[in-house]
Protein backbone atom coordinates (compact mmCIF):
# COMPACT_ATOMS: atom_id res chain seq x y z
CA UNK A 1 0.00 0.00 0.00
CA UNK A 2 1.47 3.56 -1.16
CA UNK A 3 0.11 6.60 0.77
CA UNK A 4 2.12 9.93 -0.25
CA UNK A 5 4.89 8.18 -2.62
CA UNK A 6 5.84 6.36 0.70
CA UNK A 7 5.45 2.32 1.50
CA UNK A 8 2.76 1.70 4.54
CA UNK A 9 2.17 -2.28 6.07
CA UNK A 10 -1.23 -3.88 5.27
CA UNK A 11 -2.82 -4.09 8.45
CA UNK A 12 -2.97 -7.49 9.31
CA UNK A 13 -6.05 -9.42 8.29
CA UNK A 14 -8.53 -9.45 10.48
CA UNK A 15 -10.70 -12.44 12.11
CA UNK A 16 -13.51 -12.16 9.51
CA UNK A 17 -11.08 -12.12 6.36
CA UNK A 18 -8.70 -14.53 7.75
CA UNK A 19 -11.95 -17.01 8.16
CA UNK A 20 -13.05 -16.24 4.62
CA UNK A 21 -9.89 -17.77 3.43
CA UNK A 22 -10.09 -20.94 5.43
CA UNK A 23 -13.80 -21.05 4.52
CA UNK A 24 -12.25 -20.89 0.49
CA UNK A 25 -10.21 -24.02 1.14
CA UNK A 26 -13.73 -25.97 0.82
CA UNK A 27 -12.91 -25.77 -2.78
CA UNK A 28 -10.42 -28.36 -2.28
CA UNK A 29 -12.69 -30.52 -0.61
CA UNK A 30 -11.75 -33.53 0.92
CA UNK A 31 -8.60 -35.48 0.96
CA UNK A 32 -7.77 -38.16 3.16
CA UNK A 33 -4.53 -38.76 3.82
CA UNK A 34 -1.17 -36.84 6.08
CA UNK A 35 1.12 -35.89 4.04
CA UNK A 36 0.01 -32.08 3.83
CA UNK A 37 -0.64 -32.23 7.51
CA UNK A 38 3.21 -33.82 8.31
CA UNK A 39 4.67 -31.22 5.75
CA UNK A 40 2.59 -28.29 7.51
CA UNK A 41 3.54 -28.77 11.09
CA UNK A 42 6.84 -29.93 9.91
CA UNK A 43 7.65 -26.57 8.36
CA UNK A 44 5.44 -24.83 11.22
CA UNK A 45 8.04 -26.35 13.70
CA UNK A 46 11.39 -25.14 11.74
CA UNK A 47 9.62 -21.93 11.18
CA UNK A 48 9.59 -21.23 15.09
CA UNK A 49 5.61 -21.66 15.37
CA UNK A 50 5.18 -24.77 16.58
CA UNK A 51 6.82 -27.25 19.18
CA UNK A 52 7.25 -30.77 17.67
CA UNK A 53 9.71 -33.64 17.25
CA UNK A 54 9.25 -34.54 13.21
CA UNK A 55 9.72 -38.01 13.06
CA UNK A 56 9.36 -40.32 10.18
CA UNK A 57 5.43 -41.07 10.49
CA UNK A 58 4.43 -39.49 13.30
CA UNK A 59 4.80 -36.08 14.91
CA UNK A 60 5.79 -36.24 18.68
CA UNK A 61 4.13 -33.34 20.35
CA UNK A 62 5.40 -32.00 23.85
CA UNK A 63 2.00 -33.10 25.50
CA UNK A 64 0.02 -35.98 26.38
CA UNK A 65 -2.21 -36.75 23.33
CA UNK A 66 -5.37 -38.72 23.12
CA UNK A 67 -6.54 -39.51 20.37
CA UNK A 68 -10.53 -40.45 19.29
CA UNK A 69 -12.24 -41.55 16.64
CA UNK A 70 -15.62 -43.57 16.23
CA UNK A 71 -19.01 -42.70 14.39
CA UNK A 72 -21.05 -41.46 17.52
CA UNK A 73 -19.55 -40.69 20.90
CA UNK A 74 -16.63 -39.20 19.95
CA UNK A 75 -17.30 -35.68 20.77
CA UNK A 76 -19.14 -36.58 24.24
CA UNK A 77 -15.84 -38.40 25.06
CA UNK A 78 -13.53 -36.26 24.16
CA UNK A 79 -15.35 -33.20 26.50
CA UNK A 80 -15.48 -35.77 29.17
CA UNK A 81 -11.86 -36.11 29.19
CA UNK A 82 -11.18 -32.77 28.55
CA UNK A 83 -13.31 -31.68 31.88
CA UNK A 84 -12.04 -34.35 33.76
CA UNK A 85 -8.89 -33.25 33.19
CA UNK A 86 -9.42 -29.35 33.86
CA UNK A 87 -11.47 -30.13 37.61
CA UNK A 88 -8.00 -32.10 38.27
CA UNK A 89 -5.87 -28.95 37.20
CA UNK A 90 -4.29 -29.58 34.12
CA UNK A 91 -4.45 -27.59 31.34
CA UNK A 92 -6.00 -29.30 28.31
CA UNK A 93 -6.34 -28.66 24.09
CA UNK A 94 -9.62 -29.90 22.86
CA UNK A 95 -9.66 -29.94 19.15
CA UNK A 96 -13.26 -30.93 17.82
CA UNK A 97 -15.70 -30.75 15.15
CA UNK A 98 -17.66 -29.55 13.81
CA UNK A 99 -18.99 -26.42 15.19
CA UNK A 100 -22.22 -25.46 16.17
CA UNK A 101 -22.40 -21.16 16.17
CA UNK A 102 -18.78 -20.14 16.06
CA UNK A 103 -15.76 -21.79 14.57
CA UNK A 104 -13.93 -21.04 17.84
CA UNK A 105 -15.76 -23.61 19.29
CA UNK A 106 -13.24 -26.32 17.78
CA UNK A 107 -10.46 -25.40 19.47
CA UNK A 108 -10.50 -24.66 22.97
CA UNK A 109 -7.47 -24.25 25.07
CA UNK A 110 -8.27 -25.23 29.17
CA UNK A 111 -12.31 -24.41 28.28
CA UNK A 112 -11.72 -21.57 26.84
CA UNK A 113 -12.13 -20.44 23.00
CA UNK A 114 -9.31 -19.44 21.02
CA UNK A 115 -9.63 -16.14 20.60
CA UNK A 116 -10.52 -13.93 17.35
CA UNK A 117 -7.28 -12.38 17.48
CA UNK A 118 -5.16 -15.65 17.87
CA UNK A 119 -7.29 -17.22 15.09
CA UNK A 120 -6.99 -14.80 12.93
CA UNK A 121 -2.79 -14.68 13.53
CA UNK A 122 -2.39 -18.39 13.44
CA UNK A 123 -4.50 -18.61 10.23
CA UNK A 124 -2.39 -15.93 8.46
CA UNK A 125 0.97 -17.35 10.14
CA UNK A 126 -0.17 -20.79 8.22
CA UNK A 127 -1.71 -18.49 4.46
CA UNK A 128 1.72 -17.44 4.02
CA UNK A 129 3.17 -20.53 4.51
CA UNK A 130 0.86 -22.68 2.17
CA UNK A 131 0.48 -19.56 -0.50
CA UNK A 132 2.00 -21.67 -3.08
CA UNK A 133 1.82 -25.63 -2.42
CA UNK A 134 0.29 -28.10 -4.50
CA UNK A 135 -1.40 -30.12 -3.41
CA UNK A 136 -2.88 -27.09 -1.51
CA UNK A 137 -3.97 -28.22 2.00
CA UNK A 138 -7.45 -28.52 3.13
CA UNK A 139 -9.94 -26.68 5.34
CA UNK A 140 -9.37 -29.52 7.62
CA UNK A 141 -5.69 -30.08 7.56
CA UNK A 142 -5.25 -26.33 7.93
CA UNK A 143 -8.29 -26.49 11.08
CA UNK A 144 -6.12 -29.44 12.43
CA UNK A 145 -2.60 -27.17 12.30
CA UNK A 146 -4.02 -24.33 13.64
CA UNK A 147 -5.29 -26.34 16.64
CA UNK A 148 -2.00 -27.74 17.54
CA UNK A 149 0.01 -25.10 17.06
CA UNK A 150 -2.04 -22.57 19.30
CA UNK A 151 -1.94 -25.50 21.91
CA UNK A 152 1.67 -25.41 21.54
CA UNK A 153 1.34 -21.74 22.44
CA UNK A 154 -0.55 -21.75 25.39
CA UNK A 155 1.34 -24.03 27.40
CA UNK A 156 -1.03 -27.20 27.59
CA UNK A 157 -0.63 -30.62 29.84
CA UNK A 158 -2.91 -32.58 27.29
CA UNK A 159 -4.51 -32.51 24.00
CA UNK A 160 -7.93 -34.27 23.41
CA UNK A 161 -8.06 -34.68 19.41
CA UNK A 162 -11.58 -35.78 17.37
CA UNK A 163 -10.95 -37.02 14.26
CA UNK A 164 -12.72 -35.54 11.26
CA UNK A 165 -13.21 -38.23 9.35
CA UNK A 166 -12.54 -41.67 9.15
CA UNK A 167 -9.21 -42.08 11.38
CA UNK A 168 -6.20 -44.03 9.14
CA UNK A 169 -5.80 -41.15 6.92
CA UNK A 170 -7.41 -38.51 8.85
CA UNK A 171 -5.40 -35.42 8.99
CA UNK A 172 -5.30 -35.28 13.24
CA UNK A 173 -3.48 -38.99 12.77
CA UNK A 174 -0.40 -37.30 11.75
CA UNK A 175 0.31 -36.93 15.61
CA UNK A 176 2.11 -39.31 17.87
CA UNK A 177 -0.57 -40.14 20.14
CA UNK A 178 -0.75 -41.33 23.85
CA UNK A 179 -3.93 -43.57 24.13
CA UNK A 180 -6.12 -44.10 21.07
CA UNK A 181 -9.90 -44.18 21.88
CA UNK A 182 -12.45 -45.73 19.51
CA UNK A 183 -16.11 -44.95 20.19
CA UNK A 184 -19.05 -46.70 18.66
CA UNK A 185 -18.79 -47.41 14.56
CA UNK A 186 -21.62 -47.65 12.45
CA UNK A 187 -22.52 -46.51 9.14
CA UNK A 188 -21.85 -43.21 8.23
CA UNK A 189 -19.89 -41.75 5.08
CA UNK A 190 -19.90 -44.76 3.55
CA UNK A 191 -18.95 -42.56 0.26
CA UNK A 192 -15.37 -42.00 2.14
CA UNK A 193 -15.11 -45.02 4.17
CA UNK A 194 -16.59 -48.25 2.56
CA UNK A 195 -20.30 -50.34 2.95
CA UNK A 196 -19.39 -52.53 5.27
CA UNK A 197 -18.81 -51.90 9.03
CA UNK A 198 -15.80 -54.12 8.52
CA UNK A 199 -14.32 -51.53 5.99
CA UNK A 200 -15.66 -48.43 8.27
CA UNK A 201 -13.72 -50.09 10.91
CA UNK A 202 -10.60 -50.41 8.97
CA UNK A 203 -10.56 -47.02 9.22
CA UNK A 204 -11.28 -45.90 12.58
CA UNK A 205 -9.01 -48.61 13.42
CA UNK A 206 -5.90 -47.10 11.69
CA UNK A 207 -5.39 -44.69 14.67
CA UNK A 208 -4.00 -47.56 16.47
CA UNK A 209 -0.48 -47.04 16.24
CA UNK A 210 2.56 -50.01 17.76
CA UNK A 211 2.38 -50.63 21.72
CA UNK A 212 0.18 -47.09 22.36
CA UNK A 213 -3.07 -48.31 24.58
CA UNK A 214 -6.54 -49.09 22.83
CA UNK A 215 -9.69 -48.35 24.62
CA UNK A 216 -13.19 -49.13 23.09
CA UNK A 217 -16.51 -48.91 23.39
CA UNK A 218 -18.60 -52.34 22.71
CA UNK A 219 -18.91 -53.39 18.73
CA UNK A 220 -20.80 -55.21 16.67
CA UNK A 221 -18.57 -58.74 15.30
CA UNK A 222 -17.73 -57.61 11.98
CA UNK A 223 -16.00 -54.33 13.61
CA UNK A 224 -15.21 -55.82 16.71
CA UNK A 225 -13.08 -58.85 14.62
CA UNK A 226 -11.16 -55.70 12.41
CA UNK A 227 -9.94 -53.68 15.55
CA UNK A 228 -8.70 -56.85 17.43
CA UNK A 229 -6.55 -57.68 14.42
CA UNK A 230 -5.88 -54.02 14.05
CA UNK A 231 -4.40 -53.79 17.67
CA UNK A 232 -2.29 -57.67 17.36
CA UNK A 233 -0.66 -56.40 14.56
CA UNK A 234 0.66 -52.85 16.43
CA UNK A 235 1.31 -55.56 19.92
CA UNK A 236 -1.33 -52.39 21.34
CA UNK A 237 -2.92 -52.99 24.46
CA UNK A 238 -6.57 -53.34 23.85
CA UNK A 239 -9.56 -53.05 26.69
CA UNK A 240 -12.86 -53.28 25.64
CA UNK A 241 -15.45 -51.50 28.05
CA UNK A 242 -18.27 -52.75 28.14
CA UNK A 243 -19.62 -51.57 31.27
CA UNK A 244 -21.55 -48.13 31.88
CA UNK A 245 -20.49 -45.79 34.59
CA UNK A 246 -23.32 -44.84 37.16
CA UNK A 247 -20.69 -43.84 39.86
CA UNK A 248 -21.38 -40.25 40.10
CA UNK A 249 -24.39 -38.26 37.89
CA UNK A 250 -23.65 -36.93 34.50
CA UNK A 251 -24.59 -33.75 32.84
CA UNK A 252 -25.46 -35.32 29.26
CA UNK A 253 -28.86 -37.03 29.43
CA UNK A 254 -29.24 -40.76 28.28
CA UNK A 255 -28.02 -44.24 28.87
CA UNK A 256 -25.60 -44.04 25.82
CA UNK A 257 -24.32 -40.71 28.10
CA UNK A 258 -23.11 -43.46 30.33
CA UNK A 259 -21.01 -45.74 28.02
CA UNK A 260 -19.57 -42.95 27.08
CA UNK A 261 -18.15 -41.79 30.46
CA UNK A 262 -17.43 -45.77 31.21
CA UNK A 263 -14.68 -45.17 27.74
CA UNK A 264 -13.59 -41.52 29.11
CA UNK A 265 -12.60 -42.83 32.16
CA UNK A 266 -10.82 -46.15 30.94
CA UNK A 267 -8.70 -43.58 27.99
CA UNK A 268 -7.74 -41.74 31.62
CA UNK A 269 -6.99 -44.66 33.61
CA UNK A 270 -4.84 -46.00 30.04
CA UNK A 271 -2.97 -42.49 29.95
CA UNK A 272 -2.13 -42.73 33.73
CA UNK A 273 -0.39 -46.48 32.81
CA UNK A 274 1.47 -44.52 29.78
CA UNK A 275 5.31 -46.15 30.53
CA UNK A 276 6.71 -42.56 30.31
CA UNK A 277 6.28 -40.72 33.91
CA UNK A 278 5.92 -37.60 32.43
CA UNK A 279 3.15 -38.62 29.89
CA UNK A 280 1.29 -39.87 32.74
CA UNK A 281 -2.36 -38.16 33.27
CA UNK A 282 -3.57 -38.63 36.95
CA UNK A 283 -7.06 -38.35 37.80
CA UNK A 284 -9.16 -39.53 40.98
CA UNK A 285 -12.57 -40.60 42.01
CA UNK A 286 -13.09 -37.12 43.44
CA UNK A 287 -12.47 -35.32 39.57
CA UNK A 288 -14.25 -37.84 37.90
CA UNK A 289 -17.92 -36.98 39.22
CA UNK A 290 -16.97 -32.92 39.37
CA UNK A 291 -16.12 -33.64 35.95
CA UNK A 292 -18.81 -35.42 34.54
CA UNK A 293 -21.59 -33.45 36.69
CA UNK A 294 -20.25 -29.54 35.05
CA UNK A 295 -19.54 -30.84 31.55
CA UNK A 296 -21.23 -28.66 28.99
CA UNK A 297 -21.44 -30.03 25.72
CA UNK A 298 -24.21 -28.40 23.28
CA UNK A 299 -26.62 -30.13 21.23
CA UNK A 300 -26.28 -33.59 23.13
CA UNK A 301 -30.29 -34.24 24.06
CA UNK A 302 -29.78 -30.26 25.17
CA UNK A 303 -32.93 -29.14 27.26
CA UNK A 304 -33.28 -25.44 25.92
CA UNK A 305 -36.46 -24.55 27.71
CA UNK A 306 -38.91 -26.83 29.78
CA UNK A 307 -40.74 -28.33 25.95
CA UNK A 308 -37.55 -28.42 23.86
CA UNK A 309 -34.57 -30.51 23.32
CA UNK A 310 -31.94 -30.03 20.66
CA UNK A 311 -29.62 -32.90 19.65
CA UNK A 312 -27.28 -33.12 16.83
CA UNK A 313 -27.99 -36.70 15.67
CA UNK A 314 -27.28 -37.10 12.00
CA UNK A 315 -27.36 -40.88 10.96
CA UNK A 316 -29.76 -43.98 11.81
CA UNK A 317 -27.47 -45.35 15.07
CA UNK A 318 -27.33 -41.86 16.57
CA UNK A 319 -31.01 -41.49 15.66
CA UNK A 320 -31.84 -45.14 17.47
CA UNK A 321 -30.01 -43.42 20.42
CA UNK A 322 -31.86 -40.71 20.87
CA UNK A 323 -35.01 -42.29 20.39
CA UNK A 324 -34.27 -44.11 23.15
CA UNK A 325 -33.11 -41.71 25.35
CA UNK A 326 -36.37 -39.60 24.68
CA UNK A 327 -38.52 -42.82 25.75
CA UNK A 328 -36.09 -42.46 29.18
CA UNK A 329 -37.15 -38.81 29.85
CA UNK A 330 -40.43 -38.59 28.25
CA UNK A 331 -41.64 -42.25 28.68
CA UNK A 332 -44.93 -42.51 26.07
CA UNK A 333 -45.08 -39.05 25.56
CA UNK A 334 -44.92 -37.88 21.96
CA UNK A 335 -42.84 -35.23 20.28
CA UNK A 336 -43.47 -32.30 17.74
CA UNK A 337 -40.49 -33.47 15.73
CA UNK A 338 -38.79 -30.34 13.98
CA UNK A 339 -36.38 -32.11 11.62
CA UNK A 340 -33.34 -31.06 9.18
CA UNK A 341 -31.23 -33.58 7.69
CA UNK A 342 -28.08 -33.10 5.59
CA UNK A 343 -28.79 -34.52 1.62
CA UNK A 344 -25.78 -37.19 2.00
CA UNK A 345 -27.18 -38.85 5.17
CA UNK A 346 -29.23 -41.84 5.29
CA UNK A 347 -32.39 -40.37 5.37
CA UNK A 348 -34.40 -43.34 5.32
CA UNK A 349 -32.99 -44.93 8.37
CA UNK A 350 -33.04 -41.28 10.56
CA UNK A 351 -36.53 -40.60 9.70
CA UNK A 352 -37.49 -44.41 10.25
CA UNK A 353 -35.56 -44.15 13.89
CA UNK A 354 -37.46 -40.84 14.96
CA UNK A 355 -41.31 -41.90 13.43
CA UNK A 356 -42.43 -43.83 16.36
CA UNK A 357 -41.43 -41.41 18.73
CA UNK A 358 -43.07 -39.03 16.83
CA UNK A 359 -46.90 -37.25 16.92
CA UNK A 360 -46.20 -34.62 13.87
CA UNK A 361 -43.57 -33.10 11.92
CA UNK A 362 -42.25 -29.64 11.45
CA UNK A 363 -39.65 -29.24 8.14
CA UNK A 364 -38.24 -26.27 7.86
CA UNK A 365 -35.81 -24.80 5.08
CA UNK A 366 -32.29 -23.92 6.56
CA UNK A 367 -29.61 -22.19 5.19
CA UNK A 368 -27.11 -25.01 4.80
CA UNK A 369 -26.72 -25.85 1.04
CA UNK A 370 -25.78 -29.48 2.04
CA UNK A 371 -29.17 -30.09 3.42
CA UNK A 372 -32.33 -32.40 2.10
CA UNK A 373 -35.24 -30.74 0.79
CA UNK A 374 -37.84 -30.50 3.51
CA UNK A 375 -40.26 -32.06 0.09
CA UNK A 376 -37.77 -35.18 0.17
CA UNK A 377 -37.89 -35.81 3.78
CA UNK A 378 -41.31 -35.33 3.74
CA UNK A 379 -41.66 -37.90 0.98
CA UNK A 380 -39.87 -40.55 2.78
CA UNK A 381 -41.23 -39.93 6.42
CA UNK A 382 -44.83 -40.83 4.25
CA UNK A 383 -43.37 -44.01 2.54
CA UNK A 384 -42.41 -44.68 6.42
CA UNK A 385 -45.91 -43.84 7.77
CA UNK A 386 -48.16 -42.22 5.38
CA UNK A 387 -50.18 -41.40 8.61
CA UNK A 388 -47.83 -38.92 10.35
CA UNK A 389 -49.03 -35.28 9.76
CA UNK A 390 -46.21 -33.34 8.04
CA UNK A 391 -45.72 -29.20 7.40
CA UNK A 392 -43.18 -27.30 5.73
CA UNK A 393 -42.09 -24.12 6.94
CA UNK A 394 -40.19 -21.39 4.91
CA UNK A 395 -37.54 -20.86 8.49
CA UNK A 396 -35.97 -22.04 11.44
CA UNK A 397 -38.29 -19.31 13.16
CA UNK A 398 -41.26 -20.06 11.53
CA UNK A 399 -41.10 -24.01 12.15
CA UNK A 400 -40.08 -23.18 16.23
CA UNK A 401 -43.76 -21.02 16.50
CA UNK A 402 -45.63 -24.13 14.47
CA UNK A 403 -43.74 -26.20 17.05
CA UNK A 404 -44.71 -24.49 20.37
CA UNK A 405 -48.34 -23.74 19.08
CA UNK A 406 -48.94 -27.73 19.22
CA UNK A 407 -48.90 -29.04 23.04
CA UNK A 408 -46.40 -32.02 22.54
CA UNK A 409 -42.61 -31.62 23.57
CA UNK A 410 -40.29 -30.76 20.97
CA UNK A 411 -37.56 -32.67 19.39
CA UNK A 412 -35.33 -30.55 17.47
CA UNK A 413 -32.84 -32.73 15.61
CA UNK A 414 -31.27 -34.28 12.26
CA UNK A 415 -28.04 -32.48 11.72
CA UNK A 416 -25.75 -30.84 14.07
CA UNK A 417 -25.61 -27.79 11.14
CA UNK A 418 -29.44 -27.86 12.15
CA UNK A 419 -28.41 -27.82 15.54
CA UNK A 420 -26.15 -24.92 15.54
CA UNK A 421 -28.19 -23.03 13.45
CA UNK A 422 -31.98 -23.45 15.80
CA UNK A 423 -29.14 -22.56 18.76
CA UNK A 424 -27.91 -19.35 17.25
CA UNK A 425 -31.58 -18.08 16.23
CA UNK A 426 -32.61 -18.62 20.19
CA UNK A 427 -29.64 -17.14 21.86
CA UNK A 428 -29.90 -14.59 18.89
CA UNK A 429 -26.02 -14.84 18.18
CA UNK A 430 -25.43 -14.58 14.73
CA UNK A 431 -24.59 -18.01 13.88
CA UNK A 432 -21.76 -20.08 11.73
CA UNK A 433 -23.66 -18.98 8.38
CA UNK A 434 -23.22 -15.29 9.19
CA UNK A 435 -19.71 -15.67 10.65
CA UNK A 436 -18.12 -17.57 7.49
CA UNK A 437 -20.40 -15.41 5.15
CA UNK A 438 -17.28 -13.22 2.70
Amino acid sequence: MNVGGASVPRPPPTYKEALAWLYSLQRFGIKLGLENTRRLLDELSRSGGFQAAVGDLEIALPWKVIHVAGTNGKGSVCAMIDSICRVRGYRTGLFTSPHLITFRERIRANGEMISEEAAADGLTTIRNLVADWDPHPTFFEVTTALALKYFSETNIDVAILETGLGGRLDATNAVQSDVSVITQIDFDHEEWLGNTLAEIATEKAGIIKPRIPVVCAPQRPEAEKVIRARAADCEAPLQFVTESYDGSPIALRGHYQKQNAAVAIAALRAAKACPELSRRIDVDDSAIARGLVTIDWPARFQTWDDRTIIDGAHNPAAARALAETWREVFGDQKATLVLAVLSDKNLRGICGALAPITDSVILPRIRSERAAAPEALAKVLSNITPTLPCSIAPTVRKALNLAHAKRNPILVTGSLHFAGEVLAHLSGEPGAFEECAQ
